[in-house]
């Protein structure tokens, strides 16, 4: 019996003979399944063919991002913030070997699992199970979850302080349940906001986008990314990770501002004539 993890998305399972005919998470119109076929391993499997590993590297007093080089799955990065003795995983990664389990334990381990939304579960149980600590996944994205644990805390309602200093907030969008983490302390205390790609930094680190699919290009409707840019509006901070370590680096909350309100008017067909 194994925990199978999807090729295409990351994405493990709960113990099973054999390997299911298909990924419930890559079966969806957010995700895909490959040209190639569906495709499975197993956390085993990835460790002894020596072929990955994780690079750990701080990004800033109190976070460090944690990308599994080469790339697996979607690619995302997950990060570690470290607060006053109390350490959050913010997303999560497929891959997870020894080496890295020494180097989380050396900056204090982990004291809580938080998830933006169910592309990035990966193998949030094995980390949960490794490191002792609970996992955050909004009640609305229950149904994604793919391996069961004990360890999951469903949260329900529009905040949850997990922490002090640490703040999930469900906004929606790219998901029904999904969810950004408010760290009050970061960015020197001008507060930081770790987003997944519930809103995703663009080429243009000025800017960022919100989409309901991103690997498909199918967009959101104008009256959620209205009532996302209000909940936004909300929050203070000044600087934004996304799941694929971009960064808008200063004046985050007025460039999400912003961003909100091109993409409104390129949908309500203001923005440009074509």
């Amino acid at each position: 019996m194994g925990n199978f993890i999807c090729r295409t998305c990351g994405v493990q399972t709960e113990s099973l003979e054999s390997a299911p005919d298909s990924c419930s998470v890559c079966t969806e119109e957010r995700q895909y399944v490959s040209v190639k076929g569906q495709s499975w391993t197993t956390l085993e499997e990835m460790i002894h063919s020596t072929a990955y590993q994780n690079e750990i590297t701080l990004e800033e007093q109190g976070l460090s991002s944690i990308t599994t080089v080469p790339s697996f799955g979607i690619g995302q990065t997950a990060y570690l913030v470290q607060g006053e003795n109390f350490n959050i995983l913010w997303d999560c990664i497929s891959y997870l070997d020894t080496a890295t389990i020494e180097t989380v334990k050396e900056l204090g381990g982990i004291d809580a699992i938080a998830l933006s939304h169910p592309h990035y579960y990966s193998t949030q149980v094995e980390w949960a199970e490794t490191f002792d600590a609970v996992i955050y996944i909004h009640e609305d994205d229950k149904q994604w979850v793919t391996r069961p644990s004990d360890l999951i805390i469903f949260w329900s309602g529009e905040t949850l302080e997990v922490a002090e200093g640490f703040t999930l907030h469900r906004i929606g969008g790219h998901f029904k349940g999904a969810a950004i983490l408010e760290w009050k302390d970061g960015s020197a205390g001008k507060g930081v906001l770790l987003t997944g790609d519930i809103v995703r930094v663009v080429a243009d680190r000025q800017w960022v986008s919100f989409m309901y699919s991103y690997p498909n290009f199918i967009p959101l409707p104008v009256r959620t990314v209205e009532r996302m840019a209000v909940q936004l509006n909300e929050i203070r901070f000044d600087r934004v990770y996304d799941a694929f370590h971009r960064i808008v680096v200063n004046e985050a909350r007025e460039a999400v501002q912003n961003s909100a309100r091109r993409y409104i008017d390129a949908l309500n067909g203001v923005l440009f004539d074509t």
